[in-house]
């Protein structure tokens, strides 16, 4: 499958019925091992003090580790999330959340993947989170996308 295939399939995956089309997630942009993307603020996504609630922090972060693990597969392998651990560095009180996820070493069945938070408030960017997720390729279910 070609990048700009692998791509496609990325976006077919988050037009799926689930909690980051719920959200309100969106890509931004993909490339094999590198994936970014974003998510706009709404009340049902904050916390008490109205910036975005640590898990869906996490939640993002998750997603685009696992989008660009799969970016990183061989055709037919999905990834899933074996071990994530974050980082909260400061409040995500923007307007909008972008997670910028890379790669860091691929082998045949685990990929570990670097997530980088931004809050983007008033056109400035400020790290959140930071993440790094573990990820194991299973195959993709027949007929899935």
């Amino acid at each position: 499958m070609s990048g700009a295939d692998r791509i496609a399939q990325l976006e077919r995956i988050m037009d799926l019925l689930g909690f980051p089309k719920s959200a309100g997630m969106h890509l931004v942009a993909a490339e094999p091992g590198k994936v970014t993307m974003a998510l706009a603020k709404r009340l049902d996504l904050t916390q008490f003090f109205g910036h975005f609630h640590g898990g869906v922090v996490a939640g993002l972060a998750d997603h685009a580790a696992g989008a660009c693990a799969t970016s990183s597969m061989p055709d037919g392998k999905l990834a899933v999330t074996i071990e994530i651990k974050v980082n909260f560095l400061a409040p995500a009180d923007g307007e909008e959340i972008i997670a910028r996820a890379e790669t860091i070493q691929a082998g045949s069945t685990i990929v570990v993947v670097k997530v980088e938070v931004a809050s983007k408030k008033a056109g400035a960017e400020r790290t959140c989170a930071f993440a790094i997720a573990t990820m194991r390729a299973m195959d993709m279910p027949a007929g899935f996308l």
